[in-house]
């Protein structure tokens, strides 16, 4: 308990992306756009999902729910980093930095099983397609969602209270723009091969558990789509799922390299642009990467468009 009370007692120090003056300002500017862009994309495919009939099935159900998510996780750790870009003082009380650290680990656990459940869904969708609808009722969407964030959440409280039972000591300096478990390992004053060992078996199994399922609902599905006579119903098919498989790749493959690996490659500076792949970059990606690869998606958010302007011409005139 005194460990305890000693780590919530200290101050943690964030770095900036750069020590360069003249570049601070420069990347508030495109940091602070990207943010922007970032919720107005997820929030334009919830308000889309929201008010159109024709989307109102298990696929954009869990692509509105994700969605959200993203608009949360990016919420988690830029609003911080543009403030710091700002101000001299970069320091995060513990209780923040747990809190950070709590809600960052939350919505990566969660997302990775969200995403299983949307590829999930999709199996569903291509490989029993006449049971679709008895498969995927409300109800078992829900109960998919609820569990991922579920999992998310315990998988949070564990690793955060493994990590703040540490002492810390020296200059409590985080070589990162967010509080995050291999920066705060790198600065505990006694060995951390337990919190090594908890984070590549509880992260890695979650991580690795939820992949697996992705991979078995995509080997049958590619294996359905090989045996589709018609090359148009292959392409329609495989469209379904191009987009997926992009965020898969890009959220799985730089989460896997930043935790999955030994304290001594901790805390190095391209970790930043690890750390901004997965908490901005994919974020800001998603919303372009399902909307555009996604006509019914294109068709709702132009109708929404034009009914908003509809409904405001006559205030102008």
């Amino acid at each position: 308990m005194s460990t305890v009370n000693q780590t919530l007692n200290t101050d943690f120090t964030l770095v900036d992306l750069t020590e360069k003056p003249q570049l601070k300002l420069l990347l508030f500017v495109l940091f602070f756009l990207m943010y922007i862009i970032t919720l107005i994309g997820n929030l334009s495919i919830i308000v889309a999902y929201k008010l159109s009939p024709n989307l109102q099935n298990p696929m954009y159900f869990f692509l509105s729910n994700f969605s959200f998510l993203e608009m949360f996780y990016i919420s988690t750790t830029v609003p911080k980093m543009l403030a710091n870009f700002l101000s001299e003082n970069k320091s995060i009380s513990s209780y923040g930095c747990a809190a950070q650290l709590y809600c960052v680990l939350l919505l990566a656990g969660t997302e990775f099983y969200i995403l299983a459940a949307m590829a999930y869904d999709r199996y569903n969708a291509i490989c029993h397609p006449l049971l679709y609808t008895v498969i995927m009722r409300k109800i078992a969407c829900i109960q998919l969602i609820v569990g991922s964030w579920a999992i998310g959440a315990t998988n949070a409280l564990l690793h955060t209270t493994f990590t703040f039972t540490l002492p810390y000591c020296g200059s409590h300096k985080l070589n990162s723009f967010f509080c995050d478990i291999p920066v705060l390992l790198k600065l505990a004053c006694k060995d951390t091969f337990l919190n090594e060992i908890i984070v590549f078996i509880l992260g890695g199994g979650m991580a690795v558990g939820s992949l697996i399922l992705t991979i078995i609902s995509y080997v049958k599905i590619i294996s359905t789509i090989l045996n589709i006579h018609s090359t148009s119903g292959r392409k329609k098919a495989f469209s379904t799922c191009t987009s997926h498989l992009i965020v898969v790749t890009i959220f799985y493959g730089s989460v896997f390299f930043m935790y999955l690996r030994p304290k001594s490659s901790y805390g190095k500076d391209e970790d930043k642009l690890v750390n901004i792949m997965y908490t901005i970059i994919t974020p800001l990606l998603n919303p372009f990467i399902y909307s555009l690869r996604n006509k019914e998606v294109e068709i709702a958010m132009k109708k929404i468009l034009n009914r908003m302007a509809a409904a405001l011409m006559p205030h102008t005139t």
